[in-house]
């Protein structure tokens, strides 16, 4: 009898597929990294062939760790790299071009274009979002208009657009032998495309951005058979049953399933979630506002959302640009030789700065340096930006929380993903909000999410409070900090956040 979910977890690094049990336990896994291409200064790409081609094998992976078959399960569900682009041919099953990544800031020209008419906030009030370069509309738009013959073969309805989501979900199904081309409403939400009212693309956005309707998927619910595996597949006839971009996934594997409810998510980027619940809220302080879920046939449920583009990914570059650590874990290593930064500050702004400052001309920088600064006062600031990045976009979540029906202030924060082992991050992330930080026994909540989406629908599990009761704490910690030294803190952040601005102009591009 079939007794597990399999999720697909398409990320921005890797692909894995992971099988959980009814109690939201993982029992096996597969995981392939993929190639990051960086072919000019704040250009990123991935090759959606080798990220297909890795998804078909981690499959294989996880279901031979687990000793199953495809009899073994129920259905499957699929989270994603939420903006990343992809736009192929539905004739040959090929990418025009490698999947454009949604760090990549290649398309701000096509923003102050369309800002010149309406500033950033030009289809805010429709799409909750502000045009910036980190949304799949402007990425679309810059491959239809820089490959050859992409714009003519789109137009003549040859070409289809999706995230990783589609792009994974329309191979997985047959690809070119009857592919099921759709998405889910989380997904639809980051493109600057889709309405959140209706739930459904606007004709008149898209004509603004040159972007023919045919190309985009369509949009369904995040918890539903959308179609089943081909024969192709080792889950063959398995039908695929729930998507989430990866951090609606995130929140809905931390059950925050209602209002006031939040988490988030340590990985390349940081990524809080907001529950509004069926509230639509306008952010007033920098912040998204998404859709959070939507199961079945019930009403949507909204989110606001904090994206902050460089945390994890700060680590890495710290370890592979600088080569100050020798792996990832060395930075708590070093961080913790010293008791303070050192009056040192650093302020990642790599890709310009994302919420709740939305600075496309913000650039990196290393404050505060004095002789007496070293490499481990520096491996405590790189832990340290992380925490106050996160900082910034709870602050802009308690102000409009505050001018909303929803209330409070934030009083703990739920979080989940890789950084989330480092103790001495989350200890500062404590003393640096004042509020208690909160880590689940299953860290790998975004699998999670579109494993409680998918069996949701195929009636693995029953309800919502059936997936709250799976929900554990491993561990706690509670902020020790003075109050007078936590303002201290943020008050010399927010000046070096300060320095950042204003760096790209005529003379840097």
């Amino acid at each position: 009898m079939a007794d597990h979910i399999m999720a697909i977890d398409q990320g921005t690094t890797s692909s894995r597929a992971i099988i959980f049990d009814h109690e939201g336990k993982s029992v096996a896994s597969g995981q392939l990294e993929h190639e990051q291409i960086f072919p000019r200064a704040g250009w990123v790409e991935h090759d959606p062939m080798q990220i297909w081609d890795n998804v078909r094998e981690v499959i294989g992976h996880a279901l031979a760790k687990a000793n199953l078959t495809r009899h073994d399960i129920v259905s499957i569900g699929i989270t994603n790299q939420r903006e990343t682009t992809v736009v192929w041919n539905k004739t040959t099953g090929k990418p025009v071009y490698n999947a454009i990544v949604w760090q990549d800031v290649r398309t701000q020209s096509i923003v102050d274009r369309l800002a010149a008419d309406g500033g950033t906030d030009r289809f805010a009030d429709r799409t909750g979002l502000p045009l910036a370069t980190y949304f799949a509309g402007t990425k679309i738009n810059w491959i239809l208009d820089n490959v050859d013959g992409a714009r003519k073969a789109a137009e003549a309805g040859d070409l289809l657009f999706g995230t990783t989501d589609s792009w994974v979900l329309w191979n997985l199904t047959g690809g070119v032998d009857g592919g099921v081309h759709v998405t889910d409403v989380t997904n639809a939400s980051r493109t600057l495309f889709m309405d959140l009212e209706t739930l459904d693309w606007r004709d008149d956005i898209l004509d603004v951005f040159e972007v023919p309707r045919s190309m985009l998927p369509q949009i369904r619910s995040s918890s539903e058979e959308y179609g089943t595996a081909s024969s192709q597949s080792l889950l063959r006839e398995t039908p695929i049953a729930g998507i989430l971009g990866d951090q609606q996934a995130a929140t809905f594997g931390q059950a925050a399933f209602d209002a006031g409810e939040s988490k988030n998510t340590y990985g390349t980027g940081n990524f809080l979630i907001f529950n509004t619940g069926e509230e639509i809220v306008r952010s007033q302080n920098g912040l998204l506002t998404t859709v959070g879920y939507k199961l079945g046939d019930a009403a949507p449920h909204y989110a606001l959302e904090g994206s902050i583009a460089v945390t994890g990914s700060l680590v890495q570059w710290v370890r592979d640009n600088l080569g100050l650590i020798s792996s990832a874990p060395q930075v708590e290593e070093f961080a913790r030789q010293v008791d303070d930064n050192g009056g040192a500050y650093i302020v990642p702004a790599f890709s310009g700065l994302f919420a709740p400052y939305w600075r496309p001309d913000a650039r990196g920088a290393l404050v505060g340096l004095t002789r007496y600064v070293n490499k481990f006062h520096i491996s405590r600031a790189v832990l340290e930006s992380v925490a106050y990045q996160s900082r910034d976009v709870i602050e802009a979540i308690n102000s409009d929380s505050a001018n909303s029906d929803l209330g409070a202030d934030l009083a703990e924060l739920k979080v989940d993903g890789g950084m989330t082992a480092n103790d001495t991050l989350m200890q500062f992330q404590a003393d640096i909000l004042g509020v208690p930080v909160v880590r689940p026994v299953v860290a790998e909540t975004t699998a999670l999410g579109a494993a409680y989406a998918a069996g949701l629908a195929s009636g693995f599990w029953r309800d919502q409070g059936e997936l709250r009761a799976n929900w554990q704490q491993d561990k706690r910690w509670d902020p020790s900090m003075d109050a007078a030294e936590r303002d201290r803190l943020y008050r010399n952040w927010k000046k070096a956040v300060d320095r950042t601005l204003d760096w790209v102009d005529d003379d840097v591009e």
